[in-house]
């Protein structure tokens, strides 16, 4: 963890993992899936807010603490998708959940902000994200 990160507890400042999970998730869009938001929000005006986010505060993290940040596709719909998303401590005496996310993105026409079905390349990217993940875990 940053030293931006902490409040003076010398903890994390919870509205930050907020931001690390925006983060998480736009680098895996286009990382992961190959679809940067950018060309999706900018280019071809495809919009992904979060319609729902449950999130529970397992342990503190302080400054200098590691964070590993897992992504998993827990439920694929017409036109949204849930994750499921954890930020695990990776630091001796640290192992285990910190924060532990479940998010539904909604995919969105930003021309009127109304829910739209995945476009074709975005739905096999998120099938194939799905498909390993599951490949993993077998």
């Amino acid at each position: 963890m940053r030293f931006g990160h902490c409040d003076p507890a010398g903890i994390v400042f919870y509205p930050r993992y907020f931001e690390m999970l925006n983060e998480l998730v736009e680098d895996w869009f286009g990382n992961g899936l190959g679809l940067p938001f950018e060309q999706l929000i900018g280019q071809r005006r495809v919009g992904m807010p979060t319609a729902q986010l449950e999130t529970r505060f397992v342990r503190v993290s302080r400054h200098g603490d590691s964070l590993v940040q897992r992504i998993h596709i827990e439920r694929l719909g017409r036109s949204s998708v849930t994750l499921r998303v954890v930020f695990d401590g990776k630091d001796e005496g640290v192992s285990g959940p910190l924060v532990e996310f479940t998010q539904v993105l909604v995919c969105t026409s930003l021309s009127d902000h109304k829910p739209q079905a995945f476009p074709d390349d975005l739905r096999a990217a998120l099938q194939r994200s799905l498909a390993a993940q599951q490949e993993t875990s077998s």
